[in-house]
Formats: structure tokens, sequence, C-alpha cells
């Protein structure tokens, strides 16, 4: 689910003290992103609300999410949008987050 040597390679780049703040702001964003298609986002915004979702997953290494959002951007541009599980975005990223919070710690100790 998440790709640890990438998080790894994002912390040696930039530090710990800067990979802390990224992380925070990273959740910030993407939490808010999230509620917005929690509440309900119009299909004109679906197509740039999952490419935002999708770089920003991939620059911390929440791969399965990013592959989600990558599918429905894809299916958003072509105009698909009864294509696109808008839950099953929204749980992979509930789960991502929750596996990546749970084993941070310990890779950060490490």
């Amino acid at each position: 689910m998440i790709d640890w040597d990438k998080v790894t390679e994002l912390r040696a780049e930039i530090g710990d003290e800067d990979f802390v703040e990224v992380v925070d702001l990273f959740l910030d964003e993407v939490d808010g992103a999230i509620q917005e298609l929690r509440d309900g986002v119009a299909d004109g915004q679906i197509e740039d609300s999952l490419h935002f979702l999708k770089g920003s997953a991939l620059n911390l290494g929440f791969r399965v999410f990013s592959a989600l959002c990558a599918d429905g951007e894809s299916a958003a541009m072509a105009g698909n949008f009864d294509r696109i599980d808008l839950n099953e975005i929204i749980r992979a990223y509930d789960r991502s987050k929750v596996d990546f919070l749970a084993e941070l710690e310990t890779r950060l100790a490490a």
C-alpha cells in the first residue's frame, strides 16, 4: 500500500525536519481534498481533484491510492464519470493513511 522506498528517498533528499513538515502539509491538504470528495464534487471538478491527489500521493509513496486516483482521472478525462468509484478512492486513502502513520514513527527511528 505504501512505497516505503519512496518515503525513505524523500526523507533522505529533504532531511528529517523538512520531511516532517512535508508529511504534515501532505496530510492536511489531502485530508481537505478527500473531504471535498466526501461532500460531493461536480463532474467537472473530479479530474482536477484526482490529478492533485494522484500527484500528492505519489510524492509520499501512497502507491495504491495514487493508482486509483490515476484510474479515476483517466476515466474523468474520457467523460466516464460512472466508472469512478469515489468511495473506493476515499477508502484507499483512509487505509493508506492509517498504515502510513502506524509505521512512520518506527521507520523514522531507523
